[in-house]
């Protein structure tokens, strides 16, 4: 039997959502083990003069508690 635990995130980019996903991921792999899923929660851009200039992302990480 495993025990998990869902810690919050945000993260942006200035180039897209995927890109923004992604890099919240990766930082949760540099300070957390055995990281196992994420859930965009919350995603929204911020506008300047009409054009998108930054994506932002909002994700729940999942990961197993070790033993």
């Amino acid at each position: 039997m495993s025990v998990a635990r869902i810690t919050t995130l945000s993260a942006n980019s200035k180039t897209s959502f995927d890109a923004a996903i992604k890099e919240g991921v990766d930082r949760a792999n540099k300070s957390l083990r055995n990281v196992t899923g994420a859930w965009v929660k919350e995603q929204k851009v911020e506008i300047s003069d009409g054009a998108v200039v930054a994506w932002h992302v909002v994700l729940e990480v999942t990961f197993v508690l070790e033993d």
